[in-house]
């Protein structure tokens, strides 16, 4: 036996019976290679959908605990049948509950955080020459109880397993071919990124890109875990994601990503005292609601009031707005208003640390266009702009023709990866 390998298949990839078939016939391929095989899948199609719909039915707000029981059954479903296949097929597989597999995570219902993995259940598998399939999104609290890792979360359960068995490579299988360059469906000319760093793939998938679930890159960089992005539907090269002392080039762009799903909430009136901020942002975390930019103006004279203006994923504005509403008051808030059509372009690349010029270029290109920038926020190696909601796709196709991303299928040389060989 030569190594571990884990490979993670999403709702695309077991939609149907013929396409967990197909994923069984490649898990199998793996093990016949010689490798140890744990496999995560994720809920077929659009069960997790349904599953929410079901209990919308049922109740306008449902409790977060139960959904976690309810939501927890589809990824289940997939793993039993994938098993059956497997078994079918002449191998011995096992399916496990994210429980049953260890995965340990905080009491955070809907949203839960990955705290360990206690995988003694896959190894004793492993070790018996079965193929190990785990319900990808779910653990089991501290507190005992059934928890899922919110949407992507199979990403995050592939990569803590592959780092707890100490897997050589976390294959994700999905109905892409890779990372590209901007979304293929609003850039036709978009190209496939060979390997990118797990520092550009951060700032891709926390500035919109949906490829890789943003936990899931940070929980690869802090543990080593190479990933490798790749289509279910052939036997290509994808993506590898890798350390950046692997990845030697750096163009000064590498992609342009983008959001729909933005809202803004805006503070008007809020008192010049310290503190009320921290207040402000500590209610919303409270509230699990992810903040993203914040900018807030300041009083050109004392005793005169500021505005704080901040983006919050728009499912989550209806629990934002419960959260600030009791500070209104307390603090002599004059109001709060919410925008729900905004979106974000961003440009990310590692080249820019080097590059001056890359934002006055990014504003000069929407200015040409007449997108109005809202908000703008930046790190090293990224460039993100709140703009109207129906300017994003003709941003991103200005972008990624101002800084000429089109061309070859892959923005740098393809290294020789293919297939895992241990």
């Amino acid at each position: 036996m030569h190594g571990t390998v884990v490979m993670k298949f999403g709702g695309t990839s077991v939609a149907d019976a013929e396409r967990i078939r197909r994923a069984a016939e490649r898990i199998v391929a793996k093990r016949e290679q010689g490798l140890r095989v744990v496999a995560v899948l994720s809920a077929r199609g659009k069960t997790t959908d349904e599953l929410i719909a079901w209990a919308q039915e049922i109740s306008p707000h449902p409790d977060p605990r139960e959904m976690d029981m309810l939501l927890s059954t589809g990824e289940r479903q997939s793993c039993a049948l994938c098993a059956m296949a497997i078994n079918d097929l002449g191998h011995r597989a096992i399916s496990l509950t994210g429980s049953q597999a260890g995965i340990v995570t905080d009491t955070s219902h809907t949203k839960a955080r990955i705290l360990e993995v206690r995988a003694d259940r896959i190894r004793q598998g492993l070790d018996d020459g079965a193929i190990v399939l785990v319900a990808g999104f779910q653990g089991v609290s501290t507190a005992h109880d059934v928890t899922t890792l919110g949407r992507g979360g199979s990403d995050t359960t592939a990569v803590a397993l592959a780092a707890a068995v100490g897997a050589d490579e976390c294959e994700i299988y999905t109905d892409v071919a890779g990372v590209f360059s901007a979304d293929p469906r609003i850039v036709p000319g978009a190209r496939k990124l060979g390997m990118v760093s797990f520092e550009e793939m951060l700032e891709m998938s926390a500035s919109g890109a949906g490829v890789l679930q943003l936990r899931s890159v940070e929980y690869a960089r802090n543990h080593g875990v190479r990933i490798h992005c790749r289509s279910s539907f052939d036997d290509a090269a994808g993506t590898v994601v890798v350390g950046e002392d692997v990845t030697v080039e750096h163009p000064l762009i590498t992609a342009v990503t983008h959001s729909t799903g933005e809202a803004r909430v805006t503070l008007l009136g809020v008192p010049d005292t310290p503190g009320i901020a921290g207040r402000l942002t500590t209610a919303l975390a409270e509230a699990n609601v992810n903040v993203d930019m914040i900018v807030q103006n300041e009083p050109v004279s004392e005793g005169q009031r500021a505005d704080m203006s901040f983006t919050v994923p728009r499912d989550e504005l209806q629990q934002a707005h419960a959260a600030l509403e009791p500070l209104v008051g307390e603090f002599g808030i004059g109001s709060i208003r919410s925008d729900e059509a905004m979106g974000k372009v961003s440009v990310v690349g590692a080249g820019m640390k080097t590059h001056p010029g890359v934002a006055a270029k990014v504003f000069t290109v929407l200015g040409d266009e007449g997108i109005n920038i809202h908000m703008i926020s930046t790190s090293p190696i990224r460039i993100s702009c709140v703009i109207p909601g129906e300017h994003v796709p003709g941003a991103v196709r200005a972008l990624h023709g101002a800084f000429e991303l089109s061309g070859p299928d892959t923005i740098r040389p393809e290294q020789p990866f293919g297939e895992f060989q241990s």
